[in-house]
């Protein structure tokens, strides 16, 4: 019998959450979406690929004076 792996978030400094062994994401209409072991998740609010990060933080110098 395998071991689940712990979920774990991480906030990046100025940058997406990094979600791991997320089994089950849903977007904000309840639909799933498909889940890797390690998912970059936006933050910023300027990805075109909601929830997912496309790197928009970078083009906007997203900043988060708390992290």
């Amino acid at each position: 019998m395998s071991q689940k792996e712990e979920v774990s978030l991480e906030i990046s400094k100025d940058g997406p959450y990094i979600v791991k062994n997320v089994a089950i994401l849903r977007n904000s209409k309840g639909n799933s979406l498909e889940t890797q072991p390690v998912m970059a998740l936006c933050r910023c609010v300027s990805s075109k690929n909601k929830p997912f990060c496309d790197g928009s933080h970078l083009e906007i110098a997203f900043k988060d004076e708390m992290n």
